[in-house]
């Protein structure tokens, strides 16, 4: 029988759903917060929305103790189906995420099982041994813990992002950006730091191209259509050469006083660094 799990109330506390980047989450999580013990709202959300892991277990929130002490975490989550959640803020945004994108995070966790398997066939060792992570779950480990999904219909604005050119991105091109372009954050300790926002605080950019009839679609319907695309496109491999960097608070509306001033902050709005030529 499972122990109720609940979140202290300074914690909650600290969550300000008004803030623009939680938008996709509010309403998700409006029906979990209405009940104390957390877990249980979240095991009967997952059950009505028939979530299933990589192996097609039924997904199941559980406590940090019932992770075997020599398993790896997401092997556990392959094996078993079941998800540990502390009594903490991380993951608390963890559980939501894994309601608001299912098919990403299933098939973030099969990559990262299978490079576990792969790892411990190859070592004789596994994971919760000491073994080397790895690039591939480095990547997907970023993913998991620091990604924004960078939607955009307008192929001018993401060249901006990718070149660092911010100003171009987020001022001379606002309109644009506004009209053509959205951020939804993924990455629940990107969640957890903005309970407490800094002007530094940078995303792993996941850049997702969509058609303009994307921003017709009503909320929910965007979010499932973002999980089919990142998902499909994760099934074609992963590195950290997939991401760049994006400054969240920079986004516009996510931030006041967002003057060129703002954006000319090199220690945060970083120039793009020049490529090295390699002498051959």
């Amino acid at each position: 029988m499972e122990v109720g799990l609940t979140i202290d109330a300074s914690n909650l506390g600290s969550i300000d759903w008004r803030a623009p980047w939680l938008v996709d989450l509010k309403p998700i999580a409006a029906p979990i917060l209405e009940v104390a013990d957390w877990r249980t709202a979240l095991n009967a959300a997952a059950q009505e929305r028939e979530l299933r892991n990589h192996r097609d277990l039924a997904l199941r929130f559980v406590g940090q103790e019932m992770l075997p002490s020599n398993t790896a975490y997401e092997a556990f989550i392959s094996t078993s189906g079941c998800v540990p959640t502390r009594d903490n803020l991380h993951d608390f945004f963890n559980s939501l995420v894994w309601l608001a994108y299912p098919r990403i995070k299933k098939q973030l966790n099969a990559l990262q099982a299978a490079e576990i398997s792969r790892s411990s066939a190859t070592r004789a060792i596994d994971d919760a041994a000491g073994s080397t992570r790895g690039k591939l779950r480095d990547a997907a480990t970023l993913f998991d813990e620091n990604a924004a999904l960078f939607v955009c219909a307008d192929g001018t604005v993401t060249d901006a992002l990718r070149s660092h050119r911010w100003i171009d991105l987020f001022v001379t091109q606002r309109t644009a950006f506004s009209r053509t372009c959205s951020v939804h954050l993924f990455g629940h300790a990107l969640m957890e730091k903005l309970t407490k926002p800094y002007k530094a605080i940078t995303a792993h950019a996941w850049i997702v191209e969509v058609d303009p009839g994307f921003f017709s679609m009503p909320g929910e319907k965007q979010r499932a259509r973002l999980d089919q695309i990142v998902a499909e496109q994760l099934l074609h491999g992963l590195t950290t050469a997939h991401f760049t960097p994006l400054p969240v608070l920079g986004v516009p509306g996510w931030w006041s006083q967002q003057d060129e001033a703002f954006y000319a902050d090199q220690f945060v709005f970083r120039p793009k660094r020049a490529s090295r030529n390699v002498a051959t």
